[in-house]
């Protein structure tokens, strides 16, 4: 079993160490684009380009599905990727949890990037899962570059920010962006209120993870003999798990059955 993900940069990572907790047998493909990041600021079109450069190096070694693993080429580019490799390999995109959360009852916050927060495609995901919830939008600026580059301090800035702008009732968030899954606690953290209820935060690693096993026929076999390799393609060349990547717990856990290649490094979280 091979499953390929794809992403900018490092936000492929929560799904990746998602499947590779549910099937550590399957070989994965980690496919990003460090010479095009970050995809947020670009066109439409350009995210498109970019997102099927992307999948066509991924494609080349025969996964049995693709994962897109980043909300901004899942909005922009799911049509395009589909035409271009289904049937033949199934296509997983990524959606804000906002109909789990909702189901809990609001308040509930959509952290999200600024190009996303208030877009006609988060505003119909709201109108359709949460209506009738209290749900506030909450653009980070800057939060997903911070954790591309494991950048504490602009981590824990960028994310300050936000929760200024989060109302403090909230009862639970949505990582509508997959690079915050990777500083998750670092936000609940910020946001949780003496007192409170635990807060909840709703990624969506774990769904989509068992939604590409699903798509191939598969169970989850969190036992299987952890044989999985774990192959990187940085904008289309064979490398190494990039050094940012491994500030985070998932990515470590990725880098153990990594293939050795040019970017690998060992690093820690600035700041």
């Amino acid at each position: 079993m091979k499953i390929a993900l794809m992403d900018s940069g490092t936000g492929l990572l929560a799904a990746a160490a998602a499947v590779r907790r549910l099937r550590p047998d399957a070989d994965l493909v980690l496919s990003s684009d460090p010479d095009g990041l970050p995809w947020g600021p670009r066109t439409s079109d350009d995210v498109a380009a970019r997102a099927l450069a992307v999948a066509r190096a991924a494609a080349t070694h025969h996964p049995d599905a693709l994962i897109v693993a980043c909300n901004t080429a899942s909005v922009h580019a799911l049509p395009v990727l589909r035409a271009e490799l289904e049937p033949v390999v199934p296509v997983i995109g990524t959606v804000p949890a906002i109909k789990p959360a909702a189901a809990g009852g609001g308040p509930v916050a959509i952290w999200a990037t600024p190009a996303t927060t208030g877009s006609p495609y988060q505003r119909d995901l709201v109108e359709r899962f949460a209506h009738g919830v209290d749900v506030t939008g909450v653009p980070c600026p800057g939060l997903a570059d911070a954790v591309e580059e494991a950048d504490g301090r602009a981590i824990d800035a960028a994310i300050a920010a936000a929760a200024h702008l989060t109302p403090r009732d909230v009862k639970a968030v949505v990582l509508g962006c997959t690079h915050y899954e990777l500083v998750a606690e670092r936000i609940r953290a910020a946001l949780q209120q003496p007192g409170a209820p635990a807060l909840v935060l709703h990624g969506s690693a774990e769904a989509v993870a068992a939604q590409a096993l699903r798509r191939i026929g598969a169970e989850p076999a969190p036992a299987a003999a952890p044989t999985g390799s774990v192959s990187v393609l940085l904008s289309g060349r064979p490398g190494g798990m990039p050094a940012a990547a491994l500030a985070y717990a998932e990515g470590r856990l990725l880098a153990e059955s990594a293939e050795a290649g040019p970017g690998e490094a060992a690093t820690v979280l600035r700041g």
